[in-house]
């Protein structure tokens, strides 16, 4: 199944104690890579969070996870300040001030601001319990997304397929052409051959005659190329049906679709193939753009 790796999702579930709100959003990456942004409280359930996503949803792709919690009710407890952080809080703001020239407003209120220099020890979470607390909502953020990604994967496919049909009705042009114009190049090889001997007074030998101009034709041929394209298209046919990523794997073949059409344009001697080359390469090109944003 083709899915795209740029997408987004979202869910969010409400409680009488706190609501929880996952965000996903991706974009094309070669390799997996993800980053989590969550409260402090929740720091130690984020490699969970990258594992999970990387099992069930995504083989490759730079994907970036918003958790955001909303506390409905007060918590007690002792009210402890990080000091390190206050620390490093409070320079840089003197740095900022020293800097660009900025009025000395630094009060006790103005750092206070930053919630993040305080914790409430006695609030420390279970994060066995919030983990189980999170994963429905993060499956649920996972499968919104995924919804997207499989149905830009198939607008995706479409164009695909639609391009490749395109590129196999040129491809049979060229096998119909060539084969009409091998014969003809071959008559006109011997016919050279043959005036170049007599010209020359030299006496003719048929048998090497016939072995040269089989030797001409074989070069010129391009049978075996258009076998190996018929081999990729199957190829590619069976990647796009297939359940796992396919994005590498089209890559891959793109390449060897391309390799093949270089060769067939540097073999045959007619401007109608050579035409239909260039065409041939630029439908591989737009594909091989598809394929770019392919997991």
């Amino acid at each position: 199944m083709i899915k795209s790796m740029t997408a987004f999702g979202r869910a969010r579930v409400e409680a009488s104690d706190k609501d929880i709100t996952v965000e996903m959003r991706s974009v094309n990456s070669r390799y997996f890579d993800a980053s989590v942004r969550s409260p402090r409280s929740y720091l130690p359930l984020e490699e969970r969070i990258k594992a999970h996503v990387q099992k069930t949803a995504i083989s490759r792709g730079k994907v970036d996870i918003y958790v955001t919690v909303t506390e409905h009710t007060k918590c007690a407890g002792t009210l402890s300040l990080d000091k390190a952080l206050a620390e490093d809080y409070i320079k840089a703001l003197c740095e900022l001030r020293d800097t660009f020239g900025l009025a000395d407003d630094i009060s006790v209120m103005r750092v206070a601001q930053n919630r993040e220099l305080f914790t409430t020890l006695s609030d420390e979470l279970d994060m066995e319990k919030e983990w189980e607390r999170l994963l429905p909502v993060l499956d649920a953020a996972i499968s919104d997304y995924n919804s997207m990604r499989e149905a830009e994967g198939r607008k995706t496919e479409a164009d695909m397929r639609e391009k490749m049909a395109a590129f196999i009705q040129m491809r049979d042009e060229v096998a119909d052409i060539s084969k009409n114009e091998i014969v003809g190049f071959r008559d006109k090889f011997e016919a050279r051959i043959r005036q170049m001997l007599s010209d020359r007074d030299i006496v003719i030998d048929e048998n090497r005659i016939l072995a040269e101009c089989s030797i001409y034709a074989d070069k010129v041929a391009i049978d075996e190329e258009l076998a190996r394209l018929d081999s990729h298209r199957e190829s590619f046919e069976k990647i796009l049906a297939a359940k796992e990523p396919a994005g590498r794997k089209l890559d891959f073949l793109m390449q060897e679709f391309n390799r093949e059409t270089n060769t067939i344009g540097s073999k045959a001697n007619n401007a109608k193939i050579a035409a239909l080359v260039v065409n041939m390469k630029s439908e591989l090109e737009k594909i091989r753009e598809q394929v770019q944003n392919v997991e």
